[in-house]
């Protein structure tokens, strides 16, 4: 085996070391010396490579990004036949579906923007500026054929279609599906929460403007 064969043989066995611990830890919990005790590597193999964890965390984050924002195109693709309400289901049905089959980039994504390192913030934005890219195309190809209420302008439909790809994985979870393996349930509870975020939960011939009165309700 040539020299150059052989490290990149290491370095790849030091990267998928490092995939497993971000992959099953949170990051706090992780160390250089941890990975090279648990996967038999040597120091001074590991410090050949990398300089320390955050170099070997960036490394999985954009991975695991990049694994993502592949999958995500790949659904967004098949779905461009779809209405709109069935294309924007399926953009939160196929990145939920996508953590189901990635447990470990779950942990790592988790880790990366959701108790994400304050000295490493910069530096994972950076890295997320693609998907974020995607997003907003799609979400903007969406709203371009939605039927908008009068008074919603285009630019606060966006708005809001973007605040929901953050907080509906929120309130999905919050109903302790996570603990079910079924997809089915999944799908189905991704459908309900979506329905209720995007038509309402107050029957139309009882619902009432901010600007109206609540005596109707009372």
């Amino acid at each position: 085996m040539k020299q150059q064969e052989r490290q990149e043989c290491s370095r790849q066995k030091i990267f998928r070391a490092a995939m497993e611990e971000f992959g099953q830890n949170n990051y706090d919990k992780v160390s250089m010396e941890s990975i090279c005790a648990k996967h038999h590597i040597s120091k001074g193999m590991m410090y050949h490579y990398y300089s320390n964890k955050d170099d070997l965390f960036l490394l999985c984050v954009e991975d695991t990004f990049r694994l993502l924002q592949d999958y995500v195109e790949q659904g967004i693709k098949s779905s461009e036949s779809a209405a709109y309400a069935e294309r924007i289901q399926g953009f939160f049905e196929i990145r939920e579906y996508f953590f189901q089959q990635y447990p470990m980039q779950k942990c790592i994504f988790e880790n990366a923007m959701v108790h994400t390192p304050k000295h490493l913030e910069k530096e994972i934005q950076k890295l997320h500026q693609p998907i974020k890219e995607m997003n907003k195309c799609f979400l903007e190809s969406v709203v371009e054929n939605m039927p908008l209420r009068p008074g919603v302008e285009k630019q606060n439909a966006m708005q809001y279609l973007e605040s929901m790809e953050y907080l509906l994985p929120v309130v999905i979870r919050s109903g302790g599906f996570m603990a079910q393996p079924d997809l089915h349930a999944m799908f189905t509870n991704v459908k309900e929460k979506l329905d209720m975020m995007l038509f309402g939960i107050i029957r139309q011939d009882a619902a009432i403007s901010l600007n109206g009165t609540a005596n109707d309700l009372l």
